[in-house]
């Protein structure tokens, strides 16, 4: 175990930017294939192929024993996850792609930006997390990149499908903050429900409307791409929420555009433009900010009993029967202390400040 006053950073920020990394990385591999692929059967594809990708791992987890350190899903888990699969599985993706046929490419991509500022916005206000000045800067700043990335010079042009990726947007920013309910429970198996979930109502919307299905060689390549790109990038950012809280992982993962954009200039040999270079100044100004914040304060724990993967740290002190591994999940009690140190609004700090 890290010690604690440099344990604020990890493992969250580590996990929220490997998550952006493999997310911001998908959108140009499935560039290469939209020449083949109607987009919302690719949009389908590529959450099935999380969802199935997931479920190998699932089952490969069964078949050799290797017990999830996770907590399980419970019965009062599952109203949340169908809130979760809703927005953000079904109406996210749904409103984006009737957004899209109804306004230019360059002006949904800058909307798309939207997102981290819905959560970081629902976040603060609805669920009253902890946002500083310094938080507030740098996600202002990662923001701004994101928009000078993603700015066409054509303006915005507010007709009925920016509403539509705007709600789209909204309805990710919600799924962000619910999916938090459920991040102490096993990663693995909400994003596979999601994923397949989401994937299967693309991809019925698509086949409905008369798209038809690619070559086996384009539903192979979306699956990959699926599986990594968003499957395991989802439980990585389930894993982010644990630590960081909802409005600090919608900002790292805000970053996300930066790098597709990065990726796409080496994979699509694509020019280096000024834009590129003013956003990517941006975002690593908003990054240092963040990665330089430290909140810390005499706070208050409440008694509370709940269940998620630990390991014996100064916020678990408690006896087992019999052996134990580390880390492990199993339902606990935390007794009332009062303490200080380095924290962000992960499982055990959930308070409000005025």
């Amino acid at each position: 175990m890290p010690n604690h006053t440099h344990s604020h950073l990890w493992p969250g920020v580590p996990l929220a930017l490997a998550s952006a990394i493999l997310f911001g990385a998908s959108p140009p591999f499935a560039k290469l294939l939209l020449d083949t692929a109607d987009p919302q059967i690719l949009a389908g594809l590529l959450y099935l192929g999380a969802g199935i990708g997931l479920s190998a791992v699932n089952a490969g987890r069964a078949v050799l024993g290797i017990e999830a350190p996770e907590a399980p899903l419970r019965h009062a888990d599952l109203p949340w996850l169908g809130v979760v699969v809703l927005f953000g599985g079904v109406a996210g993706p749904l409103l984006l792609m009737l957004g899209l046929t109804q306004t230019t490419a360059s002006s949904g991509s800058l909307l798309l930006n939207l997102e981290g500022l819905a959560t970081m916005g629902i976040a603060w206000l609805v669920f009253r997390e902890n946002v500083d000045r310094q938080l507030l800067l740098g996600a202002a700043a990662i923001l701004a990149g994101a928009v000078v990335l993603s700015w066409q010079g054509q303006g915005i042009h507010i007709d009925t499908g920016a509403l539509l990726i705007a709600a789209a947007c909204v309805a990710w920013g919600i799924d962000n903050n619910l999916t938090r309910k459920l991040s102490s429970a096993d990663p693995v198996l909400i994003a596979l429900i999601k994923g397949l979930a989401a994937g299967s109502v693309n991809l019925m919307l698509g086949l409905g409307r008369g798209a038809s299905l690619p070559s086996i060689g384009t539903i192979s390549a979306a699956a990959v791409i699926g599986f990594v790109g968003v499957g395991v990038s989802l439980v990585l950012f389930i894993l982010a929420l644990r630590h960081l809280g909802t409005a600090r992982t919608g900002a790292y993962f805000s970053l996300a555009p930066f790098i597709g954009a990065v990726i796409a200039l080496i994979l699509l040999r694509e020019p280096v433009t000024a834009q590129l270079v003013v956003a990517g100044l941006l975002m690593g100004l908003g990054l240092w900010l963040h990665l330089a914040e430290r909140h810390d304060h005499e706070h208050e724990h409440e008694a509370m009993e709940h269940e998620h993967s630990h390991v014996h740290d100064e916020h678990h002190q408690h006896a087992h029967d019999g052996p134990v591994t580390e880390p492990h999940s199993h339902r606990h009690r935390h007794e009332p202390m009062r303490h200080k140190h380095v924290h962000y609004p992960d499982l055990h700090h959930r308070h409000g400040h005025g």
